[in-house]
C-alpha cells in the first residue's frame, strides 16, 4: 500500500494523447457490442447541472443518446448536479425551478423512471461524503494541472477559484463511483475527469484495501463515446445558454421560428455542405439533417440556391416537426409540478439506499465502522 499519493499528471495528460484516444475509441466500440448483447454487466452514470433549460445541443449531444442507451437496457443513473452549480457561480438562482424543468425536460424526451434513476445532488448525503476521503488520495497540483480545471481558472480571469471549483475532479469521481457506475458517456475532452476517476478508484483500493477480496470496492469506470455530431449555437460559435444562442428543447414553434430567422449564414445563395469553409451553415443544415435523418450533402443540393432564407425556413420546419410530440408532453409535465417532485424523490431514494450500501463498505475498508 501507498502512504501518499503518486502524481497522476502523466495519466491524465495521456488520457487524449492520439494513442490513447484510439484504444478508448476501440474499446467503446467493444461495449458497444457487448450492451447489444447483453446489457447487465453494466451501470452508466451520467448527468447536468440545472442551470437553465436543455436545449438541442444538449438532446443530440447527449440526452437521445441516454434514452438509447437506457432503452437498450443498461441501468442508467442520471444525475442533476445542483451542487455543481455553485462551483463557479455566488448562488444557485431559481434553482428549484431549474431541476423541475430540467425533470420535465427528461421525462418529455422519453428518460423512463422506470429504467433510469434520476437523483439531485444535495439530496443524496452518502455521494457527498465520500468526496473527503477521495481528497486524501489526491494532490493540490494534480487538481490544478486538470485540464477542465485549467480552462476554467484562466476563464475566471482575476477572481479567486472557489475550492468547490479546485476539487470539482473529485467530485465528479465521488459522482461515478458511489452507484459504482462501470459505464460513462463523454466526448473526448471529457477523457481526463474519467482517468482522474480512475486514479481516485486505484488509489483508494491501493491504500485500504478491500472487504471481498476478490474485488475491489470501486470499478475501473470505462468511457463510452459519444457519436453524436456538435450543433453549434445559432451564432455559429458553440450552443451555449450563457451565449443565448440556443433553441430550448422546450421552445415553443413561433419563438423558435423568430430566433431561427436570426442565425448566422452568409452571403452565399448556393447552399452547400462545407463544414470547413462555411461552418454557420453547415451548422444549420447539420440540424435539418439530425431532425430529418437526410444526408446533408443531399439537403445542401436539395435546397440549391435557396439562400440564407430559405435553408432557415426549413431549419424551422424540421426543428419544429420533430421536437412537436416531446414539446407537448414537456407542457403537460411542466403542469404538475408535483408529479415531477414525486418522480425526483422516488429517484433519491433508490439513489441512498446504492450510495449507503457503497458508504458502508467504505467505511469497513477504512476500519471506521462504529
Amino acid at each position: 500500500m501507498t502512504d501518499q499519493p503518486q502524481d497522476a499528471g502523466d495519466e491524465l495528460a495521456a488520457s487524449t494523447s492520439d494513442a490513447s484516444l484510439r484504444r478508448t475509441e476501440a474499446r467503446s466500440a467493444e461495449i458497444e457490442a457487448q450492451i447489444a448483447k447483453d446489457p447487465s454487466g453494466f451501470r452508466v452514470m451520467t448527468g447536468d447541472r440545472p442551470t437553465g433549460n436543455l436545449h438541442l445541443g444538449h438532446y443530440f449531444g447527449s440526452l437521445a443518446n441516454r434514452v438509447r442507451i437506457q432503452d437498450a437496457g443498461v441501468d442508467t443513473f442520471i444525475l442533476i448536479a445542483d451542487y455543481q452549480v455553485i462551483t463557479d457561480r455566488d448562488g444557485t438562482g431559481p434553482i428549484q425551478e431549474r431541476v423541475l424543468g430540467m425533470m420535465a425536460d427528461y421525462l418529455a424526451i422519453g428518460i423512463d423512471p422506470a429504467k433510469s434513476t434520476i437523483y439531485a445532488h444535495s439530496a443524496v448525503p452518502s455521494l457527498n461524503q465520500l468526496l473527503l476521503p477521495f481528497l486524501s488520495l489526491v494532490t493540490d497540483a494534480e487538481l490544478r494541472r486538470n485540464p477542465t480545471v485549467k480552462a476554467e481558472l484562466e476563464a475566471t480571469g482575476d477572481r479567486p477559484m472557489s475550492g468547490l471549483l479546485l476539487t470539482y475532479p473529485v467530485h465528479q469521481a465521488a459522482d461515478i463511483l458511489f452507484c459504482k457506475a462501470n459505464l460513462v458517456p463523454v466526448g473526448k475532452d471529457q477523457l481526463p475527469h474519467l482517468e482522474q476517476t480512475r486514479v481516485v478508484a486505484r488509489r483508494f483500493d491501493e491504500r485500504y484495501g478491500r472487504v471481498d477480496p476478490s474485488r475491489p470496492i470501486f470499478p475501473q469506470a470505462e468511457a463510452l463515446l459519444s457519436k453524436a455530431s456538435t450543433v453549434l449555437g445559432l451564432d455559429g460559435t458553440k450552443m451555449s445558454k450563457t451565449k443565448g444562442n440556443v433553441l430550448e428543447i422546450g421552445m415553443d414553434a413561433d419563438t423558435t421560428a423568430r430566433l431561427v430567422k436570426k442565425a448566422v449564414t452568409d452571403s452565399d445563395r448556393n447552399i452547400t455542405y462545407d463544414p470547413v469553409n462555411r461552418p454557420e451553415v453547415s451548422n444549420l443544415i447539420m440540424l435539418v439533417s439530425l431532425c430529418t435523418g437526410q444526408d446533408p450533402v443531399e439537403i445542401a443540393a436539395g435546397l440549391g440556391d435557396a439562400g440564407g432564407g430559405g435553408l432557415k425556413k426549413l431549419v424551422t420546419e424540421a426543428v419544429n416537426e420533430f421536437f412537436a410530440p416531446i414539446r407537448a408532453r414537456r407542457v403537460e409535465l411542466a403542469a404538475d409540478p408535483g408529479y415531477l417532485m414525486d418522480v425526483l424523490r422516488t429517484g433519491n431514494a433508490h439513489a441512498n439506499e446504492v450510495g449507503d450500501a457503497t458508504l458502508t463498505e467504505v467505511r469497513a475498508a477504512m476500519n471506521m465502522t462504529y
